[in-house]
Formats: C-alpha cells, sequence, structure tokens
C-alpha cells in the first residue's frame, strides 16, 4: 500500500512537470552580473579600474598580511610549542588553536587598529585627506607596534643586506625592511618563551622515565604514563591563565 502511494505521488509529479508551461517555472529572481573589459577614453575611469584590482589582490593577501604585521606570529607559535610539550598530539584541535591566537591578535592589535580607523580611514571616507596620506596615516600604528617588538640585531642585519644608507630615524627605515626584522624578532622571542615551557614538563619525562627503567619496565612508553600528570600540573597551576597573561605582557 505504502509503494503504491509512492507511485501514485511520483506520477502526479511527472505530469506536473509535463502540462504546466515552462514560463510558470522561470522566475527572473537572480540578476545577470556582467562583467567586461573595453577600451576607455578617460584615464579617470583607468585609474579607477586600477585602484579596485589593487584593492582586491590586498584582499586576497590579507590573511599574509595580519600574519606578517601582528602578534599573532608569536601567539601561534607558543602555542604549539604548549601542545608539543604536554604531548597531547591534536589536543586541543588546529582549529581552536588558531582561533584563540586570532582572537589574542585581535586584542591586542585592537588599540593600533582603532588609531589607524580614527587617523586615517574615517577621514579618508569623510573626504578629509587624500589617499596618500590616508595610507601612511593607517602604516603608522602598524610600524609603531612593530618597532617595539624589533630587536636592534635583526633590523640592522636587514640594512645591512639591503645595501641602503644608514637612517637616521625611525622613520627612514621602509616598511618592507621592517616586516622581514620583526618576523625573525617574533620568531625568536617565541622560541624563548617555547623552551621556557618545555623545562617542567620534560622534568616529568625524566623522573617518570627514571621510575619505570628502576621498575623494570622497559616496554611501557614513558610517555603514556607523564601525560596524565603533565595535564595535571598544568590544570593545578591554571596554565592557560599563566600563558595568555604572560604572552599579552610580553607585547607591553
Amino acid at each position: 500500500m505504502l509503494r503504491r502511494r509512492h507511485v501514485v505521488f511520483l506520477a502526479g509529479i511527472l505530469l506536473l512537470i509535463l502540462f504546466v508551461p515552462a514560463g510558470a517555472w522561470a522566475a527572473p529572481v537572480i540578476p545577470n552580473v556582467n562583467i567586461g573589459v573595453g577600451a576607455s577614453d578617460n584615464p579617470q575611469e583607468v585609474a579607477v579600474t586600477l585602484q579596485v584590482m589593487a584593492l582586491l589582490t590586498i584582499l586576497s593577501i590579507a590573511p599574509s598580511i595580519l600574519i606578517m604585521t601582528t602578534s599573532f606570529i608569536r601567539i601561534i607559535v607558543v602555542l604549539s610549542f604548549l601542545r608539543n610539550a604536554l604531548s597531547t598530539q591534536n589536543m586541543p584541535p588546529n582549529q581552536v588553536v588558531v582561533a584563540l591566537a586570532l582572537f589574542l591578535s585581535f586584542y591586542i592589535m585592537s588599540p593600533y587598529w582603532s588609531q589607524a580607523n580614527d587617523n586615517g580611514l574615517q577621514p579618508y571616507l569623510a573626504g578629509q585627506i587624500s589617499q596618500t596620506e590616508a595610507v601612511s596615516k593607517v602604516v603608522e600604528p602598524m610600524r609603531e607596534f612593530m618597532f617595539k617588538q624589533t630587536r636592534e640585531s635583526d633590523l640592522a642585519l636587514l640594512v645591512n643586506l639591503s645595501k641602503a644608507e644608514r637612517p637616521e630615524s625611525q622613520a627612514d627605515v621602509p616598511t618592507f625592511t621592517l616586516i622581514p626584522a620583526f618576523l625573525i624578532s617574533e620568531l625568536k622571542t617565541a622560541f624563548q618563551i617555547g623552551f621556557m615551557i618545555y623545562i617542567p614538563f620534560i622534568v616529568i619525562d625524566m623522573i617518570v622515565a627514571s621510575t619505570l627503567m628502576s621498575m623494570g619496565m622497559m616496554m611501557l612508553p614513558p610517555v603514556m604514563i607523564s601525560l596524565p600528570f603533565k595535564i595535571l600540573l598544568f590544570v593545578m597551576v591554571d596554565g592557560w591563565h599563566l600563558l595568555i597573561r604572560s604572552l599579552i605582557v610580553s607585547f607591553n
């Protein structure tokens, strides 16, 4: 009986499709968008087109810009070191680690982004300053942040390798020289923090391994026994609170 109802239902749908006019089904609800490339006699139109292309290019590399010029590098590297030190494999998952690093970066960078928005973006949208001035005022707080976190030795290395004249002040340092120096300094700082994170967990691994050897349990993996003690130690000292606090304070 149930199968007969399914057959009748399908037959009704087929008859409806066959006898209802095609125009009744065509509802023009989706607009048609056409993008073409043609000749132009107005140089201003060409300039606007080039600006749109440049904006689309910047949007496509926005994640890279976020990584290169913010606190994201140090945070994600330190969190990766923590996960390896705990020997928890993929716990927390990669999505959680990246999300935590991303939102911490938003928190740390919010004063600089607010300054860039107030001094550069909003006046430009209001027509008070030119595009060149807007770009300069948007980049200025980012350069201030990177200069605070960049070591002089790393900056001197990049300046010497570029064979440029010795800058008299920070304003004379090109942004494309500052960014790689900032990246090197951030990696060095992150590795230093990672080393400090590893020390207590290595002590636990050594104690567990020595205990197992003294008991003659050679075939039992020490990691299996030390993992619960690592997690217990991390929870007892409120490790997430200490780590996040130390990361945020390290940027001040």
